[in-house]
């Protein structure tokens, strides 16, 4: 593929230990690659934040454990993860994205952020915020998620449940009006989201990228944020040929 699409990669920290150093698994560059597109790391440094948004076709925000602003959660639970200097520069960088309808993935801390960005709340933890509440923090398990029918979601995927894995001790625990769930656990756990007024914006709280090896339906998603990024991309350099 000439022109490969660009994809911007926050990436994650080692907020688990001193927070000096930038982590990402090497799945989500290799989820885009194989998707078609061109992944590059983009870390946290605010005069960057302008050239992320105008110079790339596409945004993946990688998982994480740090806090979001207090008000962003329900019932006045605050999260009890660390502070993250990741914060900031993500946000500028979604806010910018999704004022320019630019294609935009999050996965796990990074859904939460895109549907925070549009008037959600979160759960600061889902096991004590529901007593129906499935196993969703605990590495290497695994639970079904049932498809919302008609959605972007499942008609990249084109399935009506799929299998995936759960590491997330927060979660979306309140719809804005601007965003629908595409997706949820069977005990009723927003497990992914979309902006239906954007191109192309998305959420998994799952990590998708973990299942990038495999033949897995979920792996669709990587190829639409591609595809969206093409169409994307084609219809500015027309515009720029007028």
């Amino acid at each position: 593929m000439k022109n490969k699409p660009r994809i911007a990669v926050i990436l994650d920290e080692n907020t688990s230990g001193d927070a000096t150093r930038y982590e990402a698994a090497k799945a989500y560059f290799t989820a885009i690659r194989d998707a078609g597109g061109l992944p590059l790391g983009v870390p946290y440094l605010p005069e960057i934040v302008g050239l992320v948004v105008e110079e790339f076709d596409g945004l993946l925000c990688a998982g994480g454990r740090f806090a979001y602003p207090d008000d962003w959660y329900l019932e006045g639970k605050v999260s009890q993860a660390p502070q993250s200097e990741r914060f900031p520069v993500e946000c500028q960088i979604v806010e910018g994205y999704l004022t320019r309808d630019k294609p935009i993935l999050g996965i796990c801390a990074g859904m939460q952020l895109l549907g925070c960005v549009n008037g959600c709340r979160l759960w600061s933890d889902v096991r004590a915020s529901s007593p129906i509440a499935l196993e969703h923090d605990k590495r290497d398990y695994l639970h079904r998620v049932v498809l919302t029918p008609h959605s972007r979601l499942a008609g990249l995927v084109r399935e009506r449940t799929i299998l995936v894995n759960t590491f997330h001790r927060e979660a979306i625990g309140e719809l804005s009006e601007s965003v629908v769930a595409s997706a949820r656990s069977e005990d009723g756990v927003i497990e992914a989201i979309e902006v239906p007024s954007q191109s192309f914006a998305l959420g998994l709280q799952w990590h998708q990228e973990q299942f990038a090896a495999t033949d897995h339906p979920g792996n669709r998603v990587f190829r639409g944020l591609i595809e969206a990024c093409l169409q994307s991309s084609g219809g500015r350099r027309a515009r720029r040929r007028r």
